[in-house]
């Protein structure tokens, strides 16, 4: 009797902190502030250099720039990318940063870059391969980065830049493709780089969501499947690790509202779990660690870009918490937002937050969600 009486309390008090806990992050929803981007084309992708300089971009040939934090913004357009729309963007500095381009034509998918804050654009590949379709880029360092196409005849023709220059082909390094293997340029979120030369990318589109995933920079790969839903509408859209062995993917199915879906790792992409169901309709098109650019510290106070580091500032709180982003078609402006303090155990819908294609964070204070209409929308924990 007594040991029963002892295990009744210890389940009541477990069950009494876990609740607890529950209401204390329903407490802290995050601060939300619109910001005034200063366009009105829709913004597609953002990229925080630190928590006082962002880019963004989207249709339109647009992009758009702070250097004070959000208090304002300065919007362009590229000359010649007036009828492109920018799919990823990757800022390095406040005159630094890479643009990547889709259109209708093979050439008018292109990798653009500024070294002067976007007064001068210089094109740096532009893609001659029929049906090749580059939906994201991301980069370890400002001068090493990789790009991604879906698969052309079995190939995926990925490219990958050593020097922030030139681009060069290794597709010979990626694993085969599955028949109608693709990605989804949703939010350029569908390929994450972490530490020196670790990279993944999530895939869908044909009959099993994969992870393509390499540990020396893109000279070999591996393919591991995931349980998120896989078909010509679905699959994979997002994946983001916090460090080199834990990590979520997120994506679902279009165009219903049920197919929302995401899964964790712990073993740096082998293996994946379903978290438990976000509260929001939609496929996921974009999901983000508010840890933000401390993923990329080297603990020396700098982050892989050399900017002054404020990771210090924070401590483990929110490690593990995550913020997507959902869309539903065919209008693309119904999608919501959610977050998680956990990676998927416990999710919190964001009131009123509808229409954002992107988010992303330089510290659990200074996130960004963009989206249609030229919306911004700062985040704060």
């Amino acid at each position: 009797m007594l040991k029963r009486s002892l295990l009744l309390v210890l389940l009541i008090a477990v069950t009494a902190t876990a609740v607890n806990a529950e209401d204390e992050w329903r407490r802290h929803q995050p601060t939300l502030t619109p910001e005034h981007s200063g366009t009105t084309q829709l913004l597609i992708a953002v990229s925080p250099v630190n928590s006082r300089i962002v880019w963004a971009a989207g249709a339109g040939g647009t992009y758009v720039v702070t250097t004070d934090g959000g208090s304002t913004w300065k919007s362009g357009v590229v000359p010649g990318a007036e009828s492109l729309q920018f799919r990823d963007v990757q800022g390095v500095s406040d005159k630094v940063a890479y643009l990547m381009s889709i259109g209708d034509n093979t050439g008018d998918f292109r990798i653009y870059k500024t070294e002067d804050g976007g007064a001068h654009w210089t094109i740096q590949f532009t893609n001659t391969t029929v049906n090749a379709f580059y939906d994201c880029f991301a980069f370890w360092t400002p001068d090493r980065g990789i790009a991604h196409s879906d698969s052309v005849n079995g190939v995926f023709p990925e490219i990958r830049t050593t020097n922030g220059k030139t681009w060069e082909s290794i597709a010979g390094n990626m694993p085969a493709a599955l028949t109608g293997e693709a990605s989804f340029s949703s939010s350029g979120t569908c390929i994450t780089t972490q530490g020196r030369q670790n990279a993944w990318i999530t895939t869908g589109g044909s009959s099993v969501a994969r992870i393509l995933a390499t540990r020396d920079g893109g000279n070999t790969w591996n393919a591991y499947d995931t349980p998120l839903v896989s078909n010509a509408n679905a699959g994979g859209f997002s994946v983001a690790f916090r460090d080199p062995w834990h990590g979520i993917v997120g994506g679902g199915a279009l165009p219903t509202d049920n197919g929302t879906q995401a899964a964790t790792s712990g073993d740096g992409g082998r293996s994946w779990t379903l978290t438990n169901k976000p509260p929001i309709p939609g496929a996921i098109f974009c999901l983000a660690y508010a840890r933000g650019l401390e993923l990329k510290d080297d603990r020396r106070g700098q982050d892989y870009f050399g900017h002054d580091g404020d990771h210090d500032h924070f401590g483990h709180e929110h490690d593990r918490t995550v913020v997507i982003t959902t869309e539903t078609q065919p209008n693309f402006d119904s999608g919501a937002a959610a977050w998680s303090p956990d990676e998927g155990q416990t999710w919190f819908k964001l009131p009123q937050v509808s229409g954002y294609w992107a988010v992303a964070f330089a510290n659990p204070e200074a996130g960004w969600f963009v989206g249609n209409k030229g919306q911004i929308l700062k985040i704060s924990f």
